[in-house]
Protein backbone atom coordinates (compact mmCIF):
# COMPACT_ATOMS: atom_id res chain seq x y z
CA UNK A 1 0.00 0.00 0.00
CA UNK A 2 2.85 2.41 0.83
CA UNK A 3 4.46 1.67 -2.53
CA UNK A 4 1.18 2.38 -4.35
CA UNK A 5 0.77 5.71 -2.53
CA UNK A 6 4.34 6.63 -3.39
CA UNK A 7 3.77 5.85 -7.05
CA UNK A 8 0.60 7.95 -7.14
CA UNK A 9 2.34 10.90 -5.46
CA UNK A 10 5.18 10.60 -7.95
CA UNK A 11 2.62 10.86 -10.75
CA UNK A 12 1.76 14.44 -9.67
CA UNK A 13 4.05 15.51 -12.50
CA UNK A 14 3.81 14.82 -16.21
CA UNK A 15 5.98 11.76 -16.92
CA UNK A 16 8.71 11.58 -19.52
CA UNK A 17 7.20 9.85 -22.55
CA UNK A 18 8.35 9.53 -26.14
CA UNK A 19 6.17 11.18 -28.79
CA UNK A 20 6.30 10.15 -32.44
CA UNK A 21 5.84 13.78 -33.52
CA UNK A 22 4.74 17.07 -31.95
CA UNK A 23 1.07 18.00 -32.47
CA UNK A 24 0.35 19.60 -35.85
CA UNK A 25 -1.13 23.03 -34.95
CA UNK A 26 -3.47 22.98 -37.96
CA UNK A 27 -4.86 19.56 -37.07
CA UNK A 28 -5.01 20.39 -33.37
CA UNK A 29 -7.05 23.52 -34.11
CA UNK A 30 -9.51 21.59 -36.29
CA UNK A 31 -9.84 18.85 -33.66
CA UNK A 32 -10.76 21.40 -30.99
CA UNK A 33 -13.37 22.98 -33.29
CA UNK A 34 -14.88 19.60 -34.17
CA UNK A 35 -14.95 18.48 -30.53
CA UNK A 36 -16.67 21.66 -29.37
CA UNK A 37 -19.29 21.35 -32.13
CA UNK A 38 -20.09 17.70 -31.37
CA UNK A 39 -18.13 15.98 -34.12
CA UNK A 40 -15.81 13.96 -31.95
CA UNK A 41 -12.28 13.47 -33.30
CA UNK A 42 -11.44 10.92 -30.62
CA UNK A 43 -8.50 12.01 -28.49
CA UNK A 44 -7.23 15.48 -29.35
CA UNK A 45 -3.59 14.90 -30.26
CA UNK A 46 -2.80 17.02 -33.32
CA UNK A 47 -2.46 13.91 -35.49
CA UNK A 48 -4.27 13.25 -38.76
CA UNK A 49 -5.58 9.77 -38.05
CA UNK A 50 -8.72 7.86 -38.95
CA UNK A 51 -10.83 9.44 -36.18
CA UNK A 52 -9.85 12.92 -37.34
CA UNK A 53 -10.90 12.13 -40.91
CA UNK A 54 -14.24 10.74 -39.70
CA UNK A 55 -14.87 13.91 -37.69
CA UNK A 56 -13.90 16.06 -40.66
CA UNK A 57 -16.30 14.22 -42.97
CA UNK A 58 -19.13 14.50 -40.43
CA UNK A 59 -18.49 18.22 -39.98
CA UNK A 60 -18.48 18.73 -43.76
CA UNK A 61 -21.77 16.88 -44.12
CA UNK A 62 -23.44 18.86 -41.34
CA UNK A 63 -22.21 22.16 -42.80
CA UNK A 64 -23.40 21.33 -46.32
CA UNK A 65 -19.85 21.23 -47.69
CA UNK A 66 -18.42 18.76 -50.16
CA UNK A 67 -17.54 15.68 -48.13
CA UNK A 68 -13.90 15.28 -49.14
CA UNK A 69 -12.32 14.21 -45.86
CA UNK A 70 -9.66 16.86 -46.51
CA UNK A 71 -8.98 20.26 -44.98
CA UNK A 72 -9.76 21.88 -48.30
CA UNK A 73 -10.22 25.60 -48.90
CA UNK A 74 -13.99 25.57 -48.37
CA UNK A 75 -13.67 23.73 -45.07
CA UNK A 76 -10.93 26.01 -43.79
CA UNK A 77 -13.03 29.04 -44.78
CA UNK A 78 -15.94 27.63 -42.76
CA UNK A 79 -13.75 27.83 -39.64
CA UNK A 80 -13.94 31.66 -39.79
CA UNK A 81 -16.48 32.00 -36.92
CA UNK A 82 -14.09 30.14 -34.63
CA UNK A 83 -10.85 31.95 -35.52
CA UNK A 84 -10.91 34.09 -32.38
CA UNK A 85 -11.18 31.01 -30.19
CA UNK A 86 -7.77 29.86 -28.93
CA UNK A 87 -6.88 26.24 -29.62
CA UNK A 88 -4.83 25.88 -26.44
CA UNK A 89 -5.48 27.68 -23.16
CA UNK A 90 -3.72 28.06 -19.82
CA UNK A 91 -5.64 26.67 -16.86
CA UNK A 92 -4.82 26.82 -13.17
CA UNK A 93 -5.12 23.46 -11.48
CA UNK A 94 -7.17 23.36 -8.29
CA UNK A 95 -8.24 20.82 -5.70
CA UNK A 96 -11.47 20.08 -7.55
CA UNK A 97 -9.72 19.23 -10.81
CA UNK A 98 -7.12 17.17 -8.95
CA UNK A 99 -9.60 15.32 -6.73
CA UNK A 100 -9.19 11.55 -6.68
CA UNK A 101 -9.41 8.83 -5.73
CA UNK A 102 -6.43 7.78 -7.82
CA UNK A 103 -5.91 4.05 -7.74
CA UNK A 104 -2.75 3.40 -9.73
CA UNK A 105 -2.63 0.68 -12.42
CA UNK A 106 -5.63 -1.66 -12.26
CA UNK A 107 -5.10 -5.37 -11.68
CA UNK A 108 -5.80 -7.49 -14.76
CA UNK A 109 -8.16 -10.00 -13.16
CA UNK A 110 -11.80 -9.05 -12.68
CA UNK A 111 -11.81 -10.90 -9.37
CA UNK A 112 -9.11 -8.53 -8.11
CA UNK A 113 -10.84 -5.45 -9.53
CA UNK A 114 -14.00 -6.49 -7.68
CA UNK A 115 -12.14 -6.04 -4.38
CA UNK A 116 -11.46 -2.36 -5.08
CA UNK A 117 -13.62 0.54 -3.90
CA UNK A 118 -13.59 2.20 -7.31
CA UNK A 119 -12.06 1.79 -10.76
CA UNK A 120 -10.86 5.36 -10.78
CA UNK A 121 -8.16 7.14 -12.72
CA UNK A 122 -4.64 5.84 -12.23
CA UNK A 123 -3.25 9.30 -11.46
CA UNK A 124 -3.81 13.02 -11.88
CA UNK A 125 -2.26 13.07 -15.35
CA UNK A 126 -4.79 10.55 -16.65
CA UNK A 127 -7.71 12.48 -15.15
CA UNK A 128 -6.52 15.78 -16.61
CA UNK A 129 -5.96 14.19 -20.03
CA UNK A 130 -9.51 12.81 -20.02
CA UNK A 131 -10.98 16.07 -18.74
CA UNK A 132 -9.50 17.90 -21.72
CA UNK A 133 -10.21 15.11 -24.22
CA UNK A 134 -6.57 14.42 -24.92
CA UNK A 135 -3.67 12.13 -23.99
CA UNK A 136 -0.81 12.28 -21.53
CA UNK A 137 1.61 12.46 -24.45
CA UNK A 138 -0.15 15.53 -25.84
CA UNK A 139 -0.16 17.22 -22.43
CA UNK A 140 3.59 16.63 -22.28
CA UNK A 141 4.03 18.09 -25.77
CA UNK A 142 2.02 21.19 -24.81
CA UNK A 143 3.90 21.60 -21.53
CA UNK A 144 7.02 19.61 -20.70
CA UNK A 145 7.99 16.39 -18.93
CA UNK A 146 8.09 17.02 -15.22
CA UNK A 147 5.51 19.81 -15.27
CA UNK A 148 3.84 19.88 -11.86
CA UNK A 149 0.25 18.73 -11.54
CA UNK A 150 -0.44 20.34 -8.19
CA UNK A 151 -3.00 22.85 -7.00
CA UNK A 152 -2.07 26.33 -8.24
CA UNK A 153 0.09 25.07 -11.11
CA UNK A 154 -0.67 26.50 -14.56
CA UNK A 155 -0.62 24.16 -17.55
CA UNK A 156 -1.60 24.29 -21.22
CA UNK A 157 -4.56 22.17 -22.39
CA UNK A 158 -6.81 21.88 -25.47
CA UNK A 159 -9.63 24.42 -25.27
CA UNK A 160 -12.64 22.13 -24.86
CA UNK A 161 -14.25 23.91 -21.90
CA UNK A 162 -17.95 24.27 -22.80
CA UNK A 163 -19.72 27.63 -22.56
CA UNK A 164 -22.46 26.29 -20.28
CA UNK A 165 -22.74 23.56 -17.67
CA UNK A 166 -26.13 24.39 -16.18
CA UNK A 167 -27.42 20.86 -15.72
CA UNK A 168 -30.91 20.09 -14.49
CA UNK A 169 -31.36 19.55 -10.77
CA UNK A 170 -33.15 16.31 -11.66
CA UNK A 171 -29.75 14.80 -12.45
CA UNK A 172 -27.93 13.32 -9.48
CA UNK A 173 -25.08 15.36 -7.98
CA UNK A 174 -22.68 12.51 -8.79
CA UNK A 175 -23.64 12.53 -12.48
CA UNK A 176 -23.49 16.33 -12.70
CA UNK A 177 -20.00 16.10 -11.23
CA UNK A 178 -19.02 13.54 -13.87
CA UNK A 179 -20.30 15.79 -16.65
CA UNK A 180 -18.34 18.69 -15.18
CA UNK A 181 -15.20 16.56 -14.87
CA UNK A 182 -15.44 15.50 -18.52
CA UNK A 183 -16.14 19.04 -19.79
CA UNK A 184 -19.53 18.11 -21.23
CA UNK A 185 -21.74 21.12 -21.93
CA UNK A 186 -25.39 21.44 -20.92
CA UNK A 187 -26.50 22.96 -24.24
CA UNK A 188 -26.49 19.80 -26.36
CA UNK A 189 -28.90 19.37 -29.30
CA UNK A 190 -31.76 16.94 -28.82
CA UNK A 191 -31.23 13.65 -30.60
CA UNK A 192 -34.29 12.10 -32.22
CA UNK A 193 -32.44 9.08 -33.62
CA UNK A 194 -29.08 7.34 -33.30
CA UNK A 195 -27.51 5.60 -36.30
CA UNK A 196 -24.50 3.32 -35.87
CA UNK A 197 -22.80 2.60 -39.18
CA UNK A 198 -20.37 -0.30 -39.33
CA UNK A 199 -19.07 0.76 -42.75
CA UNK A 200 -17.44 3.94 -41.46
CA UNK A 201 -17.14 3.25 -37.73
CA UNK A 202 -19.16 6.15 -36.37
CA UNK A 203 -22.24 6.81 -34.28
CA UNK A 204 -24.42 9.58 -35.69
CA UNK A 205 -27.07 11.61 -33.89
CA UNK A 206 -29.92 12.98 -36.01
CA UNK A 207 -32.50 15.58 -35.05
CA UNK A 208 -36.23 15.34 -35.72
CA UNK A 209 -35.74 16.54 -39.31
CA UNK A 210 -33.09 13.90 -39.99
CA UNK A 211 -30.23 16.43 -39.89
CA UNK A 212 -26.86 15.31 -38.56
CA UNK A 213 -26.24 17.18 -35.30
CA UNK A 214 -23.44 15.12 -33.72
CA UNK A 215 -21.10 12.29 -34.60
CA UNK A 216 -18.67 10.21 -32.57
CA UNK A 217 -16.05 7.60 -33.49
CA UNK A 218 -16.96 4.18 -32.11
CA UNK A 219 -15.71 0.68 -31.54
CA UNK A 220 -18.41 -1.75 -32.59
CA UNK A 221 -18.34 -5.53 -32.42
CA UNK A 222 -15.88 -8.11 -33.68
CA UNK A 223 -15.77 -11.34 -35.64
CA UNK A 224 -16.82 -13.27 -32.52
CA UNK A 225 -19.40 -10.70 -31.39
CA UNK A 226 -20.66 -8.83 -34.46
CA UNK A 227 -22.60 -5.59 -34.32
CA UNK A 228 -26.29 -6.52 -33.87
CA UNK A 229 -27.72 -5.16 -37.12
CA UNK A 230 -31.28 -3.93 -36.81
CA UNK A 231 -33.58 -1.34 -35.29
CA UNK A 232 -33.42 -0.97 -31.52
CA UNK A 233 -34.39 1.52 -28.85
CA UNK A 234 -32.52 3.13 -26.00
CA UNK A 235 -34.33 2.05 -22.85
CA UNK A 236 -32.53 4.18 -20.31
CA UNK A 237 -29.20 5.18 -18.84
CA UNK A 238 -27.12 3.99 -15.90
CA UNK A 239 -24.75 6.73 -14.75
CA UNK A 240 -21.40 5.79 -13.20
CA UNK A 241 -22.53 2.16 -13.19
CA UNK A 242 -20.95 -0.88 -11.59
CA UNK A 243 -20.23 -3.72 -13.99
CA UNK A 244 -21.65 -7.21 -13.65
CA UNK A 245 -18.89 -9.42 -15.01
CA UNK A 246 -20.32 -12.70 -16.31
CA UNK A 247 -17.67 -14.87 -17.99
CA UNK A 248 -20.40 -16.86 -19.74
CA UNK A 249 -21.04 -13.82 -21.95
CA UNK A 250 -17.43 -13.45 -23.09
CA UNK A 251 -15.94 -15.96 -25.50
CA UNK A 252 -12.41 -14.96 -24.49
CA UNK A 253 -12.95 -15.23 -20.72
CA UNK A 254 -10.78 -17.53 -18.65
CA UNK A 255 -12.62 -20.81 -18.04
CA UNK A 256 -11.78 -20.47 -14.34
CA UNK A 257 -13.35 -17.02 -13.99
CA UNK A 258 -16.29 -16.51 -11.66
CA UNK A 259 -19.03 -13.90 -11.83
CA UNK A 260 -18.02 -10.66 -10.16
CA UNK A 261 -19.45 -7.22 -9.43
CA UNK A 262 -16.92 -4.56 -10.40
CA UNK A 263 -17.20 -1.15 -8.71
CA UNK A 264 -18.00 2.03 -10.67
CA UNK A 265 -15.33 4.29 -12.08
CA UNK A 266 -14.14 5.89 -15.33
CA UNK A 267 -11.69 3.02 -15.82
CA UNK A 268 -14.33 0.33 -15.48
CA UNK A 269 -15.17 -1.82 -18.53
CA UNK A 270 -18.11 0.43 -19.52
CA UNK A 271 -16.67 3.73 -18.35
CA UNK A 272 -18.94 6.41 -16.91
CA UNK A 273 -22.29 5.54 -18.52
CA UNK A 274 -24.29 2.65 -19.93
CA UNK A 275 -27.13 3.38 -22.39
CA UNK A 276 -29.24 0.25 -22.31
CA UNK A 277 -30.73 -1.11 -25.54
CA UNK A 278 -33.82 -3.26 -25.91
CA UNK A 279 -31.56 -6.13 -26.98
CA UNK A 280 -30.45 -8.11 -23.95
CA UNK A 281 -26.84 -7.57 -22.86
CA UNK A 282 -26.23 -4.81 -25.44
CA UNK A 283 -25.66 -1.12 -24.90
CA UNK A 284 -23.72 2.02 -25.77
CA UNK A 285 -21.07 2.88 -23.21
CA UNK A 286 -17.78 4.53 -22.33
CA UNK A 287 -14.29 3.09 -22.11
CA UNK A 288 -11.16 3.12 -19.95
CA UNK A 289 -9.03 3.42 -23.09
CA UNK A 290 -10.14 6.44 -25.20
CA UNK A 291 -7.06 6.29 -27.41
CA UNK A 292 -8.18 2.86 -28.70
CA UNK A 293 -11.65 3.86 -29.91
CA UNK A 294 -12.13 2.72 -33.50
CA UNK A 295 -8.87 0.75 -33.40
CA UNK A 296 -9.84 -2.30 -31.35
CA UNK A 297 -12.82 -4.66 -31.14
CA UNK A 298 -15.69 -5.00 -28.68
CA UNK A 299 -17.97 -7.78 -27.51
CA UNK A 300 -20.77 -6.46 -29.72
CA UNK A 301 -21.60 -3.28 -27.82
CA UNK A 302 -20.94 0.27 -28.98
CA UNK A 303 -17.96 1.81 -27.22
CA UNK A 304 -17.26 5.57 -27.18
CA UNK A 305 -14.81 7.75 -25.29
CA UNK A 306 -16.16 8.58 -21.84
CA UNK A 307 -16.72 12.22 -22.78
CA UNK A 308 -18.56 11.32 -25.99
CA UNK A 309 -20.69 8.70 -24.22
CA UNK A 310 -21.58 11.22 -21.50
CA UNK A 311 -22.39 13.82 -24.14
CA UNK A 312 -24.61 11.37 -26.01
CA UNK A 313 -26.41 10.55 -22.77
CA UNK A 314 -27.50 14.20 -22.51
CA UNK A 315 -28.90 14.14 -26.08
CA UNK A 316 -31.12 11.05 -25.94
CA UNK A 317 -33.91 9.74 -23.73
CA UNK A 318 -35.75 6.47 -23.15
CA UNK A 319 -37.44 5.43 -26.38
CA UNK A 320 -34.92 7.07 -28.71
CA UNK A 321 -34.58 4.75 -31.74
CA UNK A 322 -31.14 3.38 -32.57
CA UNK A 323 -30.48 1.83 -35.98
CA UNK A 324 -27.40 -0.38 -36.39
CA UNK A 325 -26.47 -0.85 -40.03
CA UNK A 326 -23.70 -2.13 -42.25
Amino acid sequence: MRLLKALILASAVLPAMAMAAPPDPRILSAQVIFDRLGFGPGVIDGAKGASFTKALRGYQEAKGLSVTGQLDAATVKSFAPYRAMPTVINIKLNDQILEGPFVGPLPEKESDQAKMKSLGYADAAEKIAERYHTTKATLIALNKPGAKLTSGAIIKVPNVIPPKQDFADSLSPAWRKTLWTLNVGSDQPAGAKVVVDKSDGVLRVLDGAGKLVAQFPATMGSGHDPLPIGDWKIQGAAYNPPFHYNPELFWDADSKDQKALLPPGPNGPVGVVWLDLDKKHYGIHGTPHPENIGRTESHGCIRLTNWDAARLATMVKPGTPATFQE
